[in-house]
């Protein structure tokens, strides 16, 4: 047998070999050709994305409207004494697929925090680790369950709180919620809408209004 022939299936063996023994590898699984930007905010705490945007890791600029995120942290009213709204919930948020883009660098953020009222704006850095962790989300399947599928698409949450603090976490193979980044945004001056809606904010809900006149808004808590 020819020599040349010989090395290459030695080495397509030696490939499926190591496929076979890496049992968390997501090589092969179906994945999407984006990312996901949500947004979420401590409970009771409502607001309104008004716009976002990301520059990513190759220096592209990519405008987005609102993030659609029409109530975020909201919540029943639960009467039982305890201040729920005090550091942050497990949920996922709201947001949407940003096509086109390759990895953040980082992420600009204006949103509406209806419980002050107040608006806040801002660019929020992404560190390499919280990349790194979003490569492998997609590329390794979660070592407790090496049987499920490998996440279809890396997804990014930035955490919005009254005070302007943004916090962000990444999702990691496992689908946990890992914390990257944290910052203070800006007061935006010309007001909710950028001067545009006369100062009226997007409505702060009933529970909310409930919740805030029973136990105040948790600053320092974020």
């Amino acid at each position: 047998m020819n020599i040349k022939i010989l090395e290459v299936l030695l080495g397509a063996l030696l490939l499926t070999g190591c496929q076979a023994a890496d049992p968390l590898s997501g090589a092969k699984d179906r994945h999407y050709p984006w990312w996901d930007l949500r947004f979420t905010a401590p409970s009771h705490m409502t607001g309104w994305v008004e716009a976002s945007a990301v520059v990513d890791i190759n220096n592209r600029f990519f405008p987005r409207r609102g993030g659609g995120a029409g109530g975020i942290g909201t919540g029943n009213f639960e009467n039982d004494g305890i201040e729920h709204a005090r550091g942050w919930s497990d949920t996922s948020g709201n947001g949407s697929f940003v096509t086109g883009a390759d990895l953040p660098q980082r992420v600009f953020v204006r949103w509406q925090s209806s419980v002050e009222p107040q608006t806040y704006q801002g660019w929020v850095e992404i560190p390499e680790e919280a990349r790194q962790l979003m490569r492998k989300s997609t590329a390794r399947r979660c070592a407790d369950d090496p049987e499920r599928h490998s996440s279809f698409n890396a997804s990014v949450t930035l955490g919005l709180a009254p005070g302007g603090i943004v916090q962000v976490w990444v999702w990691d193979e496992c689908l946990r919620r890992i914390p990257f980044a944290r910052a203070q945004v800006e007061i935006e001056p010309l007001g909710p809408d950028l001067g545009k809606s006369n100062g009226h904010y997007f409505r702060q809900t009933k529970d909310s209004k409930l919740y805030v006149e029973k136990f105040g808004i948790p600053y320092g808590s974020w």
